[in-house]
């Protein structure tokens, strides 16, 4: 499974992220129910989570644990919501699971995508939306499955309402691969495929020729029925090597689409690329939901290092007591509670490869100068170790806040901020973005696919400042993919809460008002403050001191 889950992880995250403040934890389990990925959310839920060994390596079949989402999805191979009372066994009561079944390039059952929260105040309504939206990312999985399994191949795509149609087909027009809707709707089998059947039967091309990426073609059934219109795409076959081995021409298109039309973000690409294969720390700047993670992988991906592994850390979500054995590890009995066999730390595991550090702003000041040590010495001593570990990793790290005024306040190292500051790439608000039309477009054709905007729903996507970025832009298009009647998406569909802030609001100010009025409203006690705001104490005590408040008002 190794191969799907680099496919869907990608898809998996940003689930995970639309989720999370719903309590859902997410996870990709094979065909036999084994959980083989997981996000978990907030630290409440994730407690709960993990006191009922709801993570990798748990196993869900129907045949251990009777009726419940994962195992019955799997059993049934059609999308499925397990709502509390309705598992077979009573220990699973707390929980309520929507869960999409996820297939191959074939048509043949390769896992699922399973979503389950213990909130106890969400409807069964409520999971049925976000079963919905689940449904539509393991739609997008499939298609990747499909296109890089058939990355040699002509491939035809159909939007339709259960997913796309894709068709596979060589430079002789004969079809070599057919998803599974594909196969339903044009009755395609294992067999005909095999015997090289003739694409005309299904796929009429508008042009003779049609030999060029955006093409349009019409599907239609076996007996002339007409089913949709589509694109092509041609086979993203490899090219030959040269003598001089040049590298691949496509290793920067990441950045490039990421970049878009917007002229800053192209100004830092092309200096992005001139560093490429150097070991330069990257530094990226912007607020919440610009994509930093993202931005992250792309430039991984544009590096010599993209074959070996990307390892990510959110220290703003990790509880501070947490972090440090989480990034730099430990032996067997280093502490109460640590594994028999220890752990290798996430610095190891990205050994060879690119460690991303997202919200470094908020790493404890202790941690900051063990991480200091590692950047200058090349090298990790994990707690309880007798010796240190030689690593050699790229950092790449983010963050909303401001690094240098945080040195200059003393509540940042100042030798680490310029360690890091190697490179420093301002990624700009999407209100901001000198592109920001096409990113709204773009956006609705992956997360809406088979709808178009209303002129009103345009106008007011157009309009809003939106103060949530990328991220923002991505859940209010899919939820109104899901809500749309007869494939238009209305105002109606669109949840756009009013913002009345700023053109560019102070971030640190709105957090320092909101903690602020939930220590006000609990009478300053930091435990239910926390609570309230589903942060851990630590998180928050640590927030209090970096923005200076006074617990006693």
């Amino acid at each position: 499974m190794e191969e799907t889950i680099r496919l869907a992880t990608s898809e998996l995250e940003d689930l995970a992220r639309v989720l999370r403040e719903a309590g859902y934890c997410v996870n990709l389990a094979d065909a036999n129910a084994t959980m083989l990925f997981s996000r978990l959310p907030g630290e409440a839920d994730t407690e709960m989570f993990l006191r009922w060994k709801v993570y990798t390596g748990s196993n869900f079949s129907e045949a251990h644990e009777g009726t419940n989402g994962l195992g019955t999805c799997l059993a049934e191979q059609k999308p499925i919501l397990v709502h509390r009372d309705e598992h077979f066994r009573e220990q699973w009561g707390i929980f309520s699971c929507a869960v999409t079944p996820l297939f191959d390039q074939a048509g043949r059952i390769a896992g699922a995508v399973n979503i389950t929260s213990c909130r106890d105040d969400l409807s069964r309504a409520a999971h049925q939306l976000a079963l919905a939206i689940t449904m539509q990312a393991t739609r997008r999985i499939e298609g990747a499955i499909f296109r890089d399994h058939f990355r040699n191949a002509w491939i035809a795509t159909v939007p339709g309402d259960g997913g796309s149609v894709l068709l596979a087909y060589d430079d002789d027009r004969r079809v070599v691969g057919a998803c599974r809707s594909a196969r339903a709707l044009l009755g395609l089998t294992d067999g005909l495929i095999a015997s090289g059947i003739d694409l005309s039967r299904y796929i009429k091309f508008d042009r003779h020729t049609a030999r060029d990426e955006g093409d349009i073609v019409q599907l239609r059934r076996a007996d002339g029925s007409p089913l949709g219109q589509g694109q092509i795409a041609p086979p993203q076959r490899a090219r030959p090597l040269t003598k001089r081995r040049d590298p691949p021409v496509n290793r920067f298109d990441a950045l490039h689409r990421l970049a878009g039309g917007d002229p800053g973000l192209v100004r830092s690409v092309k200096r992005l690329k001139r560093i490429g294969d150097h070991n330069l720390p990257v530094l990226l700047q912007g607020e919440t939901g610009v994509g930093k993670d993202v931005f992250a992988r792309a430039i991984h991906a544009a590096s010599n290092r993209a074959r070996n592994n990307y390892v990510a850390l959110n220290c703003a979500a990790m509880p501070e007591s947490l972090i440090d054995a989480e990034l730099f590890g430990y032996e067997a009995g280093a502490f109460t509670g640590a594994r028999r066999d220890g752990s290798k730390g996430l610095i190891v595991q990205a050994d060879g490869g690119t460690l991303f550090l997202d919200e470094i702003g908020d790493m404890p000041i202790a941690l900051q100068t063990r991480l200091l040590r590692v950047l200058e010495n090349r090298e990790v001593w994990p707690l309880g170790a007798l010796k240190p570990v030689a690593v050699d990793i790229r950092l790449i790290s983010a963050t909303h806040r401001d690094l240098g005024r945080m040195a200059e306040e003393g509540t940042f190292r100042a030798d680490l901020y310029f360690r890091l500051r190697g490179l420093a790439v301002r990624l700009p608000a999407l209100r901001e973005r000198a592109d920001r039309d096409d990113i709204i477009r773009q956006i609705a054709r992956e997360e809406a696919p088979s709808c178009r905007l209303s002129d009103q729903a345009w106008s007011q996507l157009a309009a809003y400042p939106y103060p949530g970025n990328m991220r923002q832009l991505r859940h209010v298009l899919r939820l109104a993919g899901c809500t749309a009647e007869n494939g238009v998406i209305t105002d109606a569909d669109l949840d756009l809460p009013p913002f009345g802030g700023r053109a560019e609001p102070d971030l640190g100010a709105a957090e320092r008002a909101t903690i602020v009025e939930a220590l006000r409203k609990h009478g300053g006690r930091v435990t239910e403050a926390a609570r309230a705001l589903k942060l851990s104490r630590a998180t928050l005590y640590r927030r209090i001191k970096q923005l200076k408040i006074d617990t006693a008002q």
